[in-house]
């Protein structure tokens, strides 16, 4: 897959800028450039652009970066102006796209028929949302199957039900040409839509979509509440014919969201093993750093079909489940260079595979963070909920303290955390963790 994903624009619809009030401020240079001072109208403008752009592209993260940088000269916020600010970011993303409301089948680039999804479930007062993803391979995969699959048990929580067929039908098409993308931009612009709990997102398939459900529930654990997994596991690493592996980026992410995954111990078309070692490797990472909320279900005789009690037994066992958005311990092993936020810690350049663990002691009002070398472009997130605020911060790197004081509330760290909409993911304060 591509960085920039799918040839077809992700992009937000253009954005209003929101009026504002800020004394005009120094900006600091970039590049060796003097810079002028920022006027109140042209924060606004920045902030609005931010917004806008597209975060999953080279470019589009190379500008939001400047942007950045230019807004981080500004003075500290005061918690009635960090609020406002808040609230502003928030307003913009909600001006984005949103998805048709009529139930049945559409297109998210309809001039072009492609992006195809299905809406089903309950589509009025939904109480949370449902990404079915179908099964498939090299040539194939239907976005109905897993509405036939699934819609019924959907619509009996009351959940709303968003059922994508992947852009390009190959073996591993939930992460190969943009589909990733696309799916997430399908939850994005649901949320938009329709007033959903984002602490009630799930994610669900069969067979490739169980594949999909493991990785896009791994990749973004800090969205969801939960997945399902069924007949599929993640991608496995094989040496003399044997599952020795499972793919870096996605297990130890689940520390603090749920997974249940369904296996059948004679399925020819996915064999066990598979989901047998991605299992084991549940297990370590509990024993390792506590957490993972998981069940494993496998059975006898149903070869590569539904479970006994169908798909909806699956949905049963996982709809009580709440997305934790602010845990106090986290392990993020990394994937993409796009996903740059992950729950309370921030990466200007994640790197495939770079494991961090990262724990907050309330009491102590410390946070501690374990991470390869030297910690450059990693930040903590923070604001007065999910530390002390009254207490003055220690931030530790490997057993150094990095920082001690008031962490700053700034408009760069609300604007880079709040451009997705998400409130609970949304941090006033950012703290490098290199020195």
């Amino acid at each position: 897959m591509t960085e920039t994903g799918a040839h077809w624009s992700l992009s937000r619809l253009p954005l209003l800028a929101a009026a504002g009030a800020l004394a005009t401020v120094p900006s600091p240079r970039l590049a060796g450039e003097r810079q002028e001072a920022l006027s109140a109208r042209e924060i606004d403008r920045l902030v609005a652009e931010y917004v806008e752009l597209d975060g999953v592209t080279e470019t589009g993260r190379e500008r939001q970066d400047e942007i950045l940088s230019r807004l981080a000269g500004l003075e500290p916020l005061s918690e009635g102006k960090a609020l406002a600010w808040k609230k502003e970011v928030w307003a913009l993303w909600a001006k984005g796209p949103g998805l048709e409301k009529k139930s049945g089948r559409h297109f998210l680039w309809e001039d072009e028929e492609k992006g195809l999804y299905i809406i089903g479930g309950e589509t009025k007062r939904p109480q949370g949302l449902f990404i079915g993803m179908h099964g498939g391979g090299v040539g194939e995969g239907d976005a109905w199957t897993s509405h036939g699959a699934f819609n019924g048990a959907a619509s009996g929580e009351d959940w709303l039900a968003i059922f994508p067929e992947v852009l390009v039908k190959t073996e591993r098409g939930w992460t190969d040409s943009g589909t990733e993308e696309f799916v997430l931009a399908l939850v994005d612009r649901a949320l938009r839509t329709w007033k959903i709990d984002r602490n009630k997102i799930f994610l669900g398939g069969h067979s490739m979509g169980g594949y999909g459900a493991w990785t896009l529930g791994g990749h973004h654990a800090d969205r969801m509440a939960g997945m399902i997994a069924s007949a599929g596991a993640p991608t496995p690493y094989l040496a003399g014919g044997k599952v020795v592996d499972i793919a870096e980026g996605v297990v130890p992410n689940l520390r603090n969201t749920s997974i249940v995954i369904y296996q059948s111990d004679d399925d020819a078309q996915v064999p066990p093993d598979a989901n047998r070692m991605a299992v084991q490797k549940l297990v370590e990472a509990r024993e390792r750093w506590g957490g993972f909320d998981f069940e494993y279900w496998e059975v006898s005789g149903q070869g590569h079909g539904p479970p006994p009690g169908g798909y909806g037994a699956l949905v049963e066992k996982i709809h009580d489940r709440v997305r934790d958005p602010r845990p106090r311990k986290l392990v993020w092993e990394q994937s993409l260079p796009w996903k740059r936020q992950f729950y309370w810690l921030w990466d200007d350049a994640p790197r495939p595979n770079r494991l961090i663990v990262a724990e907050i002691d309330r009491e102590k009002n410390e946070v501690r963070v374990a991470c390869p070398a030297d910690g450059t472009g990693l930040h903590v997130l923070v604001d007065g909920d999910l530390i002390d605020g009254t207490r003055e911060l220690a931030v530790f790197r490997n057993d150094q303290e990095v920082f001690r004081g008031t962490p700053a509330r700034t408009v760069a760290a609300i604007l880079s955390t709040g451009a997705n909409g998400d409130r609970e993911l949304t941090f006033e304060s950012r703290i490098p963790l290199a020195r």
